[in-house]
């Protein structure tokens, strides 16, 4: 099993916008090392291959997303907090995007192999957002740990509205 993590957020201003300009310039050698970084596995990217500033999965233009794939949350906490360049980018989000009333980011396990689409991955932050965390959907704050092997890619053996052990 793998987990796969979206997260999206809403820009202040265009990307072309001087207020965004540091964080632009972040883009590129960010996910550069987010490719190297021990546990990543895939991520989301648009034509230019160095980032998704081009891909929406919302009506909203001013909607960024970015969707990964890692071995397991230990590698994606290790490469979110730790990692230099994106500790700073996450420091300084709210100078580039709005804070939000709604959950941003959700993640969920999936098959090893399986690369989930804008589309699942949207689907599975909206399934956070009505239902709260199950093993279906879940924030990062609250990780769920990973199933057993052998277990559905869609649900990997949990029912979308399961709620989680208290």
């Amino acid at each position: 099993m793998q987990l796969a993590q979206l997260n999206v957020a809403r820009m202040r201003a265009p990307l072309t916008d001087p207020q965004m300009a540091d964080f632009v310039a972040a883009i590129e050698p960010v996910n550069v090392a987010a490719d190297a970084a021990p546990g990543f596995v895939w991520r989301l990217a648009d034509e230019t291959g160095t980032g998704a500033t081009n891909i929406r999965a919302f009506d909203d233009e001013m909607m960024l997303v970015n969707l990964t794939v890692w071995e397991d949350a230990e590698a994606l906490a290790a490469f979110v907090f730790r990692h230099a360049g994106h500790a700073e980018a996450l420091r300084r989000r709210h100078d580039w995007f709005e804070r939000a009333d709604v959950p941003t980011a959700v993640l969920w396990w999936i098959e090893d192999g399986h690369i989930p689409d804008v589309a699942e991955a949207a689907e599975r932050l909206e399934h956070l957002r009505a239902h709260g965390p199950t093993p279906y959907a879940f924030p990062f704050k609250l990780p769920v740990p990973q199933p057993p092997t052998g277990g559905e890619a869609g649900g990997v053996g949990f029912e979308p509205t399961s709620e989680l052990p208290r």
